[in-house]
């Protein structure tokens, strides 16, 4: 019977195993075939114990049509290398056996996985195995664990490589009646015949309530009466409605995690709040005895010197003479301690608030000052509008992205948004409607930035200039000569300054030319911000480097992030310049740049701070906590 069957393995002549070569034994008017695999001989029975890990991988057993040499096998467990690996002293052993064995049992070294044996490996893919379907436990006693081939099963020896496949589609592979498990056994060339006589057939619509169970000829018979089967239209409907409403309730139930979840950082931040307000008062407290208990001391100094110096001084002339001691002492102290010591308590920021809304972290933050709207992007694919001025709440969730949110720009009243999607949305402020869709990049739009009516977007080794007309972007012209992500791009004045790898390049916004180069170290260049008198840029290795906006000369560098600076922000007023960095170390820096110093550390945020934004002296931060906060003075 099995003689016949030879034109249907054809199939595997093309297949990944074609590269052996095996005779099948054929009549002597047959020429031989050139296959994957080939037929068993009745002299080809062979047996192999097999080791007790392939049962537990999932694995059937390897029967070998021939007995596989030493070589081949590992010297811990015997049997033929399983993922072969060279160890430390040389020798291959199953890569299970190295990582669970001590020493090696050749030279006794111990054990170190260096490398994947793919010379051995290959070869035991090479060896010839007999199918699955053809091996059943053995009989011949004192073999326990053995197989030995099966001279019902499969006929056909395939390559240990191609074995899957070919036991995938293997006519001798066993199978179960789909209509009753109860059904005897079958094997894959024998269901086609079993379900024309199978007796247990039901009918499609049994989980509505149909009871009918028969063969093929009743069933489709059956068919033409079912109650149920003039309404399957309607009972799909009803399927996918409810599937619908699971999917809603799933949903649903994620929200509510994500709420409760909210609420139980919420009351963890309150339970620290009042933890440390507790230690303020306890501080304030000893503080206030420690100065009671000091007044009390100088007033008993005083009325003792009250006692014994009027004799020899005047009683103004003392008290005089005391307290200008007394401030002057104070102040040389102060002195000592900080030289430059200018406490001004209007300086120090505080965080005011916190936006909440956003399902994942986020990248971007953009202002809209005339109309005290922030706009945050996310890496749930959204772009929130909040509210800064009044209600201090999301107005409107603008979508249509398909990718994450990673840059944001406004230009007049036209938003514009950058995503991993490769596009560009414009979106109109008045209305907070999408007005046009560009595909920009090949790549994603990692930063926007706009001047003199144009649109500037970077992206992997490129920045596209854009001429703004309307609610259209036209393509002016792309700057190339980038070695990597244009990760920051900053428009100041007449100049484009973007950074990629270790560089930042100055364009000239007229002639959309190169004017100079800056080298920096530390990796890329992630942020840039520009003041009156410097450039500033952050980097991967945590550096923020500083150079002359005039002479182009660096001239610090400042340290104190433990992460990647993600972004940087500028507040400049007559009398200052404050510069705010954010970092993946989950904080915020106040660096002042007339002395080039960190004067405050905002810690607030419970992921990577990667976006900052700045508004009527007010700070915005985005982070990976998936959360805007406000700051303030």
């Amino acid at each position: 019977m099995s003689s016949c069957k030879t034109p249907h393995y054809n199939r595997y002549s093309g297949g990944a195993a074609a590269a052996a070569t095996a005779v099948i034994p054929s009549s002597p008017t047959t020429p031989p075939l050139t296959l994957a695999q080939h037929r068993r001989t009745p002299s080809s029975s062979s047996t192999l114990t097999y080791s007790p890990r392939d049962d537990d991988d999932g694995m059937e057993p390897q029967v070998f049509a021939e007995q596989p040499s030493v070589k081949l096998c590992c010297q811990l467990c015997c049997n033929v290398f399983k993922d072969p690996v060279i160890t430390t002293c040389g020798h291959t052993f199953c890569r299970r056996c190295a990582l669970t064995s001590d020493k090696c049992p050749v030279d006794a070294a111990k054990l170190t996985v260096v490398v994947n044996n793919i010379a051995v490996a290959e070869q035991i893919g090479e060896l010839f195995i007999h199918c699955g379907a053809a091996a059943s436990n053995s009989t011949v006693a004192g073999k326990p664990g053995a197989y030995e081939v099966d001279p019902l099963g499969c006929p056909f020896t395939i390559k240990l490589s191609a074995r899957k496949e070919h036991e995938a589609s293997c006519d001798y592979r066993p199978v179960r009646c789909p209509n009753n498990p109860s059904c005897p056994p079958l094997l894959t060339m024998n269901l086609e015949a079993h379900l024309k006589e199978c007796e247990h057939i039901k009918c499609p619509h049994s989980k509505y309530g149909c009871t009918f169970i028969g063969n093929q000829d009743t069933y489709e018979t059956h068919l033409e009466v079912c109650k149920f089967e003039g309404l399957k239209e309607f009972l799909q409907q009803t399927d996918d409605r409810f599937h619908e409403m699971q999917l809603t309730l799933a949903q649903k139930d994620q929200d509510i995690a994500f709420l409760r979840s909210m609420l139980g950082k919420l009351s963890e931040k309150l339970d620290q709040l009042e933890k440390n307000l507790e230690l303020k008062f306890d501080v304030l407290d000893e503080n206030q005895s420690k100065l009671s208990e000091d007044l009390m001391e100088f007033r008993r100094d005083a009325s003792m010197l009250n006692v014994t110096l009027p004799a020899f001084f005047p009683p103004t002339f003392f008290y005089q003479t005391l307290i200008s001691f007394f401030l002057l002492s104070s102040s040389t102290t102060l002195a000592l301690f900080n030289p430059s010591f200018t406490y001004d308590p209007q300086q120090i920021f505080k965080c005011k608030g916190t936006f909440v809304g956003h399902q994942g972290p986020v990248w971007c933050l953009c202002v809209y000052s005339t109309g005290d709207l922030l706009f945050s992007g996310s890496s749930d694919k959204t772009i929130k509008v909040w509210d800064t001025c009044t209600t201090y709440k999301c107005q409107k969730t603008l979508e249509g992205h398909d990718g994450i949110v990673l840059a944001l720009c406004i230009q007049g009243n036209k938003l514009y948004s950058g995503s991993a999607d490769c596009t560009i949305i414009v979106w109109d402020i008045q209305t907070l409607q999408k007005v046009n869709t560009i595909r920009a990049h090949d790549n994603p739009v990692c930063t926007l930035v706009s001047s003199h009516n144009m649109l500037f977007s970077g992206s992997l080794k490129a920045i596209k200039v854009w001429d703004i007309v309307g609610t259209e972007l036209k393509l002016k012209k792309e700057l190339t000569g980038l070695n990597h992500w244009v990760r920051a791009l900053v428009a100041s004045q007449n100049h484009l300054y973007s950074g990629s790898y270790q560089t930042i390049k100055i364009w000239d916004i007229r002639s959309l030319e190169c004017v100079h180069v800056l080298q920096t170290s530390g990796g890329s260049v992630y942020s840039i911000a520009v003041t009156n008198h410097h450039i500033v840029c952050g980097t991967y290795e945590n550096l923020i480097h500083v150079w002359d906006i005039e002479s182009k000369e660096q001239v610090r560098t400042l340290t104190g992030h433990v992460g990647t600076v993600y972004a940087l922000a500028v507040i400049s007023t007559p009398d200052q310049t404050k510069v705010f960095s954010a970092s993946y170390d989950r904080s915020l820096r106040v660096w002042s740049m007339d002395n080039m110093i960190c004067t405050q550390t905002l810690l607030r945020h419970q992921g990577s701070v990667t976006a900052l934004a700045v508004s009527r002296g007010r700070l915005f931060s985005g982070a990976v906590d998936s959360t805007v906060k406000v700051w303030t003075c």
